[in-house]
């Protein structure tokens, strides 16, 4: 086997996976080598297969054997900036037009992209990849074996703000984010810097693109959040969670280690029993929506009336006794 392939495009050489039942039909029309399956499929296929009770962590492992990550040469690209207080360990790469600022500490085998900015007194750890055009702000710090994709903010100032009169005056954020090991931080999401205390992302967390976390929250180990969701400041996010893309999250609340939340949840007070939540109404052809949305502006006067007549009927079987 030399590569990995969806079932319906696979050709020789290649080695293909079956963790759905609705693709269960091209097994019988894949030109795959070979295939992973279930042991309920095995019996679907004469094809050289692999039997796996969890065919797709499986098909994971056998893809970062075939198509293992591209490792940076070593050394600092001449056009880099580096200031000559910076630490680097052996096996770094600095690529072009980069920067680190005085007092940065870049461990073992770690790897800056091009255009990357990273601040002063900033730690990377050992083996950590920052991608193209990631800014890693003063103070912050990566643990090892962590991936930063390209555009990821890291440590800009929280949204903190008093107001003064009619105006805004800012607050400044003295806080830090600190990333754990092997964390992965997905394209243009950004991370807030912690207003006073620091935010802290666990080790093994992992977080898809485009995602807002506040200043001074604390994600749990071994939590995966999907893309577009926001998370207001101060919100602590248990362990193991997992949470669906554009959810939104408001701050100064808390969520139990182990719980789900569905695409598009909404979480307005904490969630102290882990479970599966779900917050976002179902889709409606527009028509019926537009009715439902009708009736749902007269909840209140509904309540009300409903109430009025709980009373009533009350006040009646007291009368009859």
């Amino acid at each position: 086997m030399t590569r990995v392939a969806t079932l319906e495009r696979a050709g020789p050489g290649a080695i293909a996976f079956l963790a759905n039942p609705r693709y269960a039909s091209q097994l019988a029309t894949t030109h795959a080598s070979a295939v992973i399956v279930a042991p309920g499929d095995a019996q679907r296929t004469s094809l050289p297969k692999l039997v796996s009770p969890t065919p797709y962590l499986a098909y994971a492992r056998i893809a970062a054997v075939l198509h293992p990550p591209v490792t940076p040469k070593s050394g600092v690209h001449p056009s880099a900036v580096v200031d000559p207080g910076v630490t680097i360990a052996t096996g770094v790469s600095v690529g072009p037009h980069a920067t680190v600022a005085a007092g940065a500490v870049i461990g073992e085998g770690a790897s800056i992209g091009a255009g990357a900015a990273i601040g002063r007194d900033v730690r990377i750890g050992a083996r950590t990849r920052i991608d193209a055009r990631v800014v890693v702000y003063d103070g912050c710090a990566i643990g090892a074996d962590a991936i930063v994709y390209a555009g990821a903010v890291i440590g800009a100032d929280g949204f903190g703000l008093a107001e003064d009169e009619g105006r805004w005056l800012r607050v400044p954020q003295v806080g830090r984010v600190i990333v754990g090991d092997r964390v992965e931080i997905g394209a243009n999401t950004t991370i807030d810097r912690g207003a006073i205390d620091d935010t802290v992302i666990g080790d093994d967390v992992k977080l898809d693109n485009l995602i807002q976390i506040g200043h001074n929250c604390v994600i749990g180990d071994g939590t995966a959040i999907a893309g577009c969701t926001g998370i207001a400041g101060s919100t602590r996010i248990g362990k193991r969670c997992r949470i669906g893309g554009a959810a939104n999250i408001s701050g100064h609340l808390s969520i139990a280690d182990g719980t789900t939340l569905g695409g598009m949840a909404t979480v307005m007070s904490s969630i102290e029993k882990p479970g599966i939540y779900s917050g976002a109404y179902p889709l409606q052809p527009f028509a019926e929506w537009r009715r439902t949305a009708v009736r749902l502006r007269h909840l209140d006067k509904l309540a009300a009336r409903v109430a009025a007549l709980e009373r009533a009927l009350r006040g009646r079987e007291e009368g009859e006794r």
